[in-house]
């Protein structure tokens, strides 16, 4: 395989951007174990005092991450974010003002691999989330494993990052004056072994606890669809039936983490690595859809607003796509 090099007069804007990515990718990819086994290296050493106060703290603090988290607004402003923002380059695009005085459930399309612009956008400010939609706070659902993980889950949180438990998003959508934004990958894990250049397939038609969630505490719904997140990596070839994905699905299910096996370009070439590929992202925000409170919904009070949902989702999709590359002749896919 030829290599292609990077040269060497990039400008210095160029490599502070690749830097800002490199460690975001580490962060994703590595850094959970890294802190794991310092961590346990803690625990064996002359040291391990800290290393039981810490456990301590770590009890005493079990409900911080079904509880809005600890964001940290200096984290979420550091300047090493503009430099990921510039690197592919991420924009946000709001289609309508939200009222600061309700509560939302942005339903994030599509997972992609490593969710970029879910975090770019709804972890930092480096679009500027809190300009567009000011009076509004924004929370990134993640997975509850993360967050039994010593140390990496107190960096996580500084970003707004919450559990994807059930109470977490109950508690986001429940606040009495409003303002709480609860971002929810809809596809899940299991979406990413799909991300591959050029796909609209969404894992939707059958995830309906945000919606049940939503008519419970009156939340308002608000597709979001996000160009390019599936443009960033490409993915070895699993399609349903294979080898490959048949442990990929069954590794999802007992471990809830999945494990796609992707590629993108390298730090000093351009034919290889897990950086993503310097491609465009434009994450755009949809009209809400007006719930209405239901404390009890029923079976068809859900499906109903579900198929509300579906529809608001497509027209995002179909009012955007021709602003964004994406051919006159491609429509989203629901299974």
């Amino acid at each position: 395989m030829k290599i292609q090099f990077a040269p060497l007069n990039i400008p210095l804007r160029r490599r502070l951007q690749t830097a800002a990515v490199l460690q975001w990718v580490f962060s994703f990819l590595a850094l959970a174990q890294c802190c794991l086994a310092g961590y346990v290296l803690l625990c064996i050493s002359n040291w391990w005092v800290l290393a039981a106060l810490y456990a301590g703290w770590l009890y005493l603090d079990r409900d911080t991450p079904t509880s809005g988290g600890r964001r940290s607004e200096w984290l979420r402003n550091c300047s090493v974010w503009k430099h990921f923002r510039d690197y592919f380059p991420l924009n946000l695009i709001k289609t309508v003002d939200l009222d600061p005085d309700s509560n939302y459930i942005f339903g994030f399309h599509p997972h992609g691999v490593l969710v970029a612009g879910g975090f770019g956008n709804f972890c930092t400010e480096a679009s500027g989330f809190s300009s567009l939609f000011p009076g509004l706070t924004p929370y990134l659902l993640m997975l509850p494993f993360w967050f039994r993980i010593p140390f990496f889950r107190d960096y996580i949180m500084c970003g707004g990052l919450v559990s994807s438990e059930k109470d977490s998003l109950s508690y986001l959508v429940s606040a009495p004056r409003g303002g709480n934004v609860a971002v929810v990958a809809v596809g899940g894990a299991p979406e990413s072994l799909d991300a591959r250049p050029g796909a609209l397939t969404l894992q939707v038609l059958h995830r309906k606890g945000f919606i049940k969630l939503a008519l419970k505490h009156g939340a308002q719904l608000v597709p979001v669809f996000s160009f390019g997140e599936n443009e960033l990596f490409d993915q070895m070839t699993n399609p349903a039936g294979s080898p490959l994905r048949w442990l990929q699905d069954h590794l999802q299910r007992l471990m809830g983490v999945a494990l796609p096996l992707f590629t993108g370009r390298g730090v000093f070439q351009y034919s290889f690595g897990l950086l993503p590929y310097r491609q465009p992202i434009h994450t755009v925000v949809g009209r809400p859809i007006p719930v209405v409170q239901t404390p009890s919904p029923t079976k068809d009070d859900i499906d109903r607003l579900h198929s509300l949902y579906l529809e608001g989702l497509t027209a995002v999709f179909e009012d955007n796509k021709d602003n964004y590359g994406v051919a006159t002749d491609k429509h989203l896919h629901f299974i």
